[in-house]
């Protein structure tokens, strides 16, 4: 039974469970990101990659740990959480990383103080889900905090291709299912065009 409780706190499954029914909306999926997933999206990296790395919406920390076993390093890294008690756990689990509470749409604001470029946005947000304004607004603010031809990866459930709350600037340039997660996920990648 210890075993179980021990699995269970780090891999923040109740925690998941409880931001769902405090918040279905918000959190966008049924269960975790399978590491299945969470690998497919760092691989996407093409590391080393210097600079900065933001994920958006870090969750139970699955996107987080596939970004540093791929080679990462902690110091690159900057976490946004809007999630009070999964700040908490990713904290606890990720002491190196620089998680920060905050809503997505106010990503420019929460990074401002660091000196380094941004060259990857790895996003596990449920963007679909999202109003359209603001989704829109996410679109914009990582245009605005990505260096020119630095990376947005992004998964999501839906089969339709079209990402209108994108601006022009962000040019697809992959787009991959990974089967093994449940539902099926597909990552998009997109490039920052060069200015």
């Amino acid at each position: 039974m210890k075993f179980w409780s021990q699995w269970l706190h780090k891999s923040g499954l109740i925690l998941f469970i409880k931001e769902i029914i405090r918040n279905p909306a918000r959190v966008g999926a049924a269960v975790p990101s399978s590491k299945y997933l969470a690998n497919a999206m760092a691989r996407q990296l093409k590391l080393p990659i210097g600079g900065l790395i933001v994920e958006l919406g870090g969750g139970t920390g699955a996107v987080t740990a596939a970004l540093l076993e791929q080679g990462v390093l902690p110091e690159q890294l900057i976490v946004i959480e809007q999630s009070e008690p999964l700040c908490q756990h990713l904290r606890e689990f990720f002491p190196k990383v620089t998680v920060i509470q905050g809503d997505a749409l106010d990503v420019e604001h929460l990074i401002k103080n660091f000196q380094q470029p941004v060259n990857a946005v790895v996003s596990s947000l449920p963007l679909r889900l999202l109003s359209p304004e603001d989704s829109k607004k996410i679109g914009l603010a990582i245009e605005k905090i990505l260096a020119p031809n630095g990376r947005y990866i992004q998964f999501t459930y839906s089969w339709r291709q079209d990402y209108p709350h994108l601006p022009p600037q962000l040019e697809r340039l992959s787009s991959k299912y990974t089967w093994l997660n449940i539902p099926p996920a597909r990552i998009d990648v997109f490039m920052l065009k060069g200015v």
